[in-house]
C-alpha cells in the first residue's frame, strides 16, 4: 500500500472522512452493479446557481478521495429534477407574461423564455451542462423526463405502486391534516393539458399497475404509473430515485436535513439501501439572507467568473461546507490568494498534509504551480493607484517588480491583472473613499517620503516593508494605527498589503509622487 493510501485512510480532511463512509458499506463485499454511484440533483426551476456548482465541486472531492482509498470504480450523476410542475415564474428571465400560460406544467413542456432551447428545462439543463463542462467535471447527465418516459424507472415505479401503502404511511405521518386527505405520492400528467395534477387518487392498482383519478373537471383517468404519464411527488421521488439508480452517496442542503429520515425510508421499503448523505450549510448574501436561484441574490456562476478563477471558487467551496458562510463580491480577492498559498505550500508538505491541503481536492492530486507572484489584493491596489484601465498597464509595473514574468510564463498571474482591473473599477472604484492625514500621520508621511528619496537599497519587498515599519514604530503604538493610516490616505481603503510589497511593486518614484499628492490635498 502506497504511502499515500495510508495517509489517505487516515486523513481528517472532510472528503476522506465522507469517502471512508462511503467504502465502509462495502466492507463485506464489492458492489453488485460493479462501480460505486454517486449522485447530486438539480431542481431547475430557475437559472442554475452558484450553490448548484458547489454540490457538483464537493461530491466530486468526495468522489476523488474515495478513488484514492478504493480501487472500486465510480460513477457520478448529475440528475435533473425536469420533470417537476413550474409552480411560479422566476423572477429573473424575461417573457414573465408567456411563461405565465404555462403554470403546472414539466419544465420541459415550458417554452424557453430565452429563445434558444425546445424548452425552459433544456435552457436551464444547458445552463448547468456548460459550467460544468468548462470547469472539466467528469460526470453523466441523466433528465428525469428522459428517465420516466424511457421505462428506465419502471420497474420502481410498479413496485411504489404495489407498496403505495407503505410509502402513504411514511408520507402522512409528515403532512398536515388537510393536506393527508387530498395527498398522493403520484402526480399525473393530465393526457391532455400536459400540467402536473395535484390530485387525490380514486385508486391505485398493484396488479395492473395503474392509477385511478379524477381531473380538476371532474373526468375520470385510469393511466399507467410507467412510461412517463405520472411522476413521483418530489420527497418518494428522492428516495425511488436513490432505489432505481443504486445511489451510494448524496449530498443536499441543510433545508433538506428533516426529510433524510423520508426519503431513506422509502428507498428501504423500495427494497434497496439508503444511501450515505452529507448535509451542508446554505450560502447567505450580503444581507444574511439565504442565495435563492429564484430571486437572484447573491453571486451567479457567471458573475463570480467575471472576477475570479474557476479554481478559486472551487478553493471557497471546500473551505467548512458544514458553516453558513456569506457569498458576496468581497470573498473572491481574499479566496484567490488564498488558494494559491495553498498551491505554493503544497510541493513542501509531507503525504499527510498534501491530503488535507484544499488544493490536492481541487485538481484530484494533480497540483499545479503557482505564477501568481503578485498577490491579487497587490493587484486591486495597483489598478487603484495607476488608474490602469486594463492589464497591459498592471504588466508596465508587474515587468519591473518580476523582470522574468510575462503573461506566456505566469499565465496565473495574466489571468489575475485582468480579473483585478474588473474588479477594482466595478467594485473597489465605487466605494473608495481617501481622507485628509492628521498631524502626527501627515508628520510621518512626510518622514516616510524623505526615507524613500534618501533610499538606495534593493527595490524588494521586505527591505522596504523596514522603512515603512521603522517610520511607523517610532510614533504609533498600536503599529496597526500607521497601516491603517497609509491605507485609507494613499489607497482609499480601509484595508490593504503589505506596504513595502506594494512600494517595491508600485516603484518608488511613484509611491513619493503617492504621497505628495496626498499631502497636497489632491486625493481626499
Amino acid at each position: 500500500m502506497s504511502t499515500m493510501r495510508d495517509a489517505a485512510l487516515t486523513s481528517k480532511a472532510w472528503p476522506f472522512e465522507e469517502a471512508r463512509r462511503v467504502l465502509k458499506r462495502y466492507e463485506k463485499a464489492p458492489p453488485e452493479k460493479g462501480y460505486v454511484l454517486f449522485e447530486t440533483g438539480y431542481g431547475p426551476s430557475g437559472l442554475p446557481h452558484i450553490g448548484t456548482f458547489g454540490e457538483v465541486a464537493r461530491t466530486t472531492m468526495i468522489k476523488r478521495a474515495f478513488e484514492e482509498i478504493s480501487d472500486i470504480p465510480t460513477r457520478l450523476i448529475c440528475f435533473s429534477d425536469d420533470l417537476d410542475g413550474m409552480r411560479k415564474v422566476p423572477g429573473n428571465v424575461p417573457n414573465q407574461e408567456m411563461l405565465r400560460e404555462y403554470l403546472q406544467m414539466p419544465l420541459t413542456s415550458v417554452p424557453d423564455p430565452f429563445g434558444e432551447y425546445e424548452s425552459f428545462g433544456h435552457h436551464n439543463n444547458a445552463m448547468l451542462r456548460r459550467f460544468l463542462d468548462t470547469f472539466g467535471f467528469e460526470y453523466e447527465f441523466y433528465s428525469a423526463t428522459e428517465f420516466y418516459r424511457s421505462g428506465q424507472f419502471d420497474t420502481i415505479l410498479r413496485r411504489a405502486a404495489e407498496r403505495y401503502d407503505a410509502i402513504m404511511k411514511v408520507m402522512l405521518k409528515s403532512l398536515r391534516e388537510e393536506r393527508q386527505q387530498t395527498y398522493s405520492i403520484f402526480l399525473p400528467i393530465h393526457p391532455e393539458t400536459g400540467r402536473v395534477l395535484y390530485v387525490p387518487m380514486k385508486e391505485v392498482n398493484a396488479a395492473e399497475g395503474t392509477i385511478t383519478f379524477d381531473d380538476e373537471t371532474g373526468r375520470e383517468w385510469t393511466l399507467p404509473v410507467t412510461g412517463g404519464n405520472v411522476k413521483l411527488q418530489w420527497k418518494p421521488d428522492f428516495g425511488a430515485r436513490w432505489a432505481a439508480l443504486g445511489v451510494d452517496f448524496e449530498m443536499y442542503g441543510k433545508d433538506h436535513s428533516t426529510n433524510t429520515p423520508i426519503y431513506d425510508s422509502i428507498c428501504e421499503i423500495l427494497g434497496e439501501k439508503a444511501p450515505e448523505h452529507f448535509t451542508y450549510e446554505l450560502f447567505l448574501d450580503e444581507n444574511g439572507q439565504k442565495i435563492s436561484k429564484s430571486s437572484g441574490n447573491g453571486v451567479s456562476i457567471d458573475e463570480w467568473l467575471t472576477y475570479a478563477s474557476t479554481e478559486s471558487l472551487a478553493y471557497f467551496m471546500y473551505q467548512k461546507p458544514k458553516t453558513a458562510k456569506r457569498m458576496h463580491f468581497d470573498v473572491i480577492p481574499k479566496a484567490v490568494d488564498e488558494y494559491h498559498q495553498q498551491l505554493r505550500a503544497f510541493p513542501t508538505q509531507d503525504a499527510a498534509a498534501q491530503l488535507n491541503n484544499p488544493v490536492w481536492h481541487i485538481h484530484g492530486g494533480k497540483v499545479p504551480e503557482s505564477t501568481l507572484v503578485v498577490p491579487f489584493a497587490m493587484l486591486l491596489n495597483l489598478a487603484s493607484v495607476s488608474g490602469a484601465t486594463d492589464k497591459e498597464a498592471l504588466w508596465g509595473f508587474i515587468r519591473r517588480y518580476a523582470p522574468e514574468a510575462s503573461p506566456a510564463s505566469h499565465p496565473d498571474l495574466d489571468q489575475a491583472a485582468g480579473f483585478a482591473v474588473r474588479y477594482f473599477n466595478d467594485f473597489v472604484k465605487p466605494t473608495r473613499s481617501f481622507r485628509a492625514p492628521t498631524e502626527l500621520e501627515r508628520e510621518a508621511l512626510e518622514a516616510l517620503r524623505a526615507e524613500l528619496a534618501a533610499y538606495d537599497g534593493p527595490v524588494e519587498d521586505e527591505a522596504l516593508q523596514s522603512v515603512v515599519y521603522a517610520v511607523g514604530r517610532d510614533r504609533f503604538d498600536p503599529l496597526r494605527g500607521w497601516f491603517t493610516a497609509l491605507y485609507e490616505v494613499l489607497l482609499g481603503a480601509s484595508q490593504g498589503p503589505r506596504f513595502g510589497g506594494f512600494i517595491a511593486l508600485y516603484g518608488v518614484e511613484e509611491t513619493i509622487a503617492l504621497i505628495d499628492a496626498a499631502l497636497a490635498g489632491k486625493l481626499a
